[in-house]
């Protein structure tokens, strides 16, 4: 954060985030990057301890004389519900305020169900996570779903894909039950999220994540921060068209998109029309690992088409990594290689000079760790917590009025602090 005036850090929102980020630990170091008064401090860390965002430890390393109490950001004040679903597997988690999942439940779904299906057996699950948990302890919640979300509304938008999930606000449908602060996301964007943020912050800032599975998309991290665009369909890359794709039409109406001829349901469809006997991903794994050679020319096949359309965002991003993930990247070294190979002969020299193209580091547990992050960027962004703070102790807490409760659209209320 570095050095601000004391004004602008008057809040006990901004001392938690200093607190949280380790920049002060003492009520000594709030005062010296802050400037604020011993009294002033005092206002704010009694606030914070009351209402169960800090914890204080009189443990500390001491100087001389009494050593002074250290102040720590309460991970288990509270915990977040998340979910990220994709089209056929759907992890289901309660994390602490940390985001370290706490209890998890993964379960075979169809989304195409519906959400009138879906969304009851999630909260249902989340309520057997939450055993004897009270109520009061669930902060938020986080959803990352397989489709276009406008994420300020909370809304689908998937004409022609997930057709019964059209135009449907998310929050409200849950907000009925847990009535906290709902956010809902595309689901590659919220494992880009989580990949970043575990595996690659500090180390770069600008990163492309391509979800190869059932179905293809990306999320867009661009200076440390998901990219979203206007309305949030930013990273739909599975739906541009690649060239000799064959004449295939993809579900969204259209012809030779990624989606329909690299993605993990098209590997499938292709292996079958030449005589494999196929089921699932798991069969191709097999076929893969025996060096079936059909199996590998596929496989291959799938990698150079969709490098034709990751080469085009590595000309338009410039990311410093591609990070590959889902089950056939995560399974498939030959669409890994098919994939570097057309990059790296199509994009631009500037570009691809010091770009690395390399396979997820986490795993499926990213989409777990990014909808929880997502959940706690917000509850605990300084204006939310002063004005929950505000409101439970009738105050204004230092802070600066309502903050939104999902994306900036709907007043926080004092649910959870």
């Amino acid at each position: 954060m570095g050095r601000r005036s004391a004004a602008a850090l008057a809040s006990s929102g901004e001392v938690l985030h200093l607190i949280r980020t380790g920049e002060a630990v003492t009520r000594a170091d709030i005062g010296r990057v802050t400037g604020l008064s011993r009294p002033a401090v005092a206002l704010r860390v009694s606030g914070l301890l009351e209402h169960g965002l800090v914890v204080e430890h009189t443990d500390g390393p001491s100087t001389g004389g009494r050593p002074p109490a250290r102040l720590a950001f309460n991970a288990a004040g509270g915990v977040v519900l998340v979910s990220s679903l994709g089209a056929s597997r759907t992890q289901i988690a309660m994390c602490d305020l940390a985001g370290r999942e706490l209890a998890r439940t993964d379960l075979e779904i169809d989304v195409e169900r519906g959400p009138d299906v879906v969304l009851p057996l999630l909260m249902d699950v989340w309520a057997d996570l939450l055993g004897e948990r009270p109520m009061s302890q669930v902060r938020g919640v986080g959803l990352g779903v397989p489709a276009t979300v406008e994420f300020a509304a909370g809304r689908t938008e998937s004409a022609r894909v997930m057709a019964s999930w059209t135009g449907v606000m998310i929050p409200p449908l849950i907000s009925a039950r847990y009535p906290v602060p709902v956010f809902v996301d595309n689901d590659v964007n919220v494992i880009a999220m989580g990949e970043y943020q575990e595996a690659y912050a500090g180390e770069v800032r600008d990163l492309l994540f391509v979800k190869v599975s059932t179905r293809i998309g990306a999320g867009v991290i661009a200076g440390g921060e998901i990219l979203r665009g206007a309305l949030g369909a930013a990273g739909e890359i599975g739906h541009i068209p690649v060239r000799d794709g064959g004449g295939v039409l993809c579900r969204c109406g259209n012809i030779d998109c990624v989606d329909s001829v690299a993605s993990g349901t098209a590997i499938l469809r292709d292996l079958r029309a030449r005589g494999r006997e196929v089921s699932s991903l798991a069969d191709v794994v097999t076929l893969v690992r025996a060096g079936d050679a059909e199996t590998m020319t596929v496989v291959r096949r799938a990698g150079r088409l969709l490098g034709e359309v990751v080469a085009s965002a590595v000309n338009l991003l410039n990311p410093a990594v591609v990070v590959l993930g889902g089950d056939v990247a995560e399974q498939f070294q030959p669409l890994v290689s098919g994939v570097r190979e057309v990059v790296y002969r199509r994009s631009t020299a500037l570009s691809t000079r010091s770009l690395r193209i390399e396979r997820s580091r986490l795993g499926p547990s990213a989409g777990i760790t990014g909808c929880a992050l997502m959940v706690i960027d917000h509850i605990l962004a300084p204006e939310v917590v002063d004005a929950s703070i505000g409101a439970l102790s009738g105050g204004t807490a230092g802070g600066s009025g309502l903050a939104p409760a999902h994306a900036g659209r709907r007043p926080v209320t004092a649910r959870g602090f």
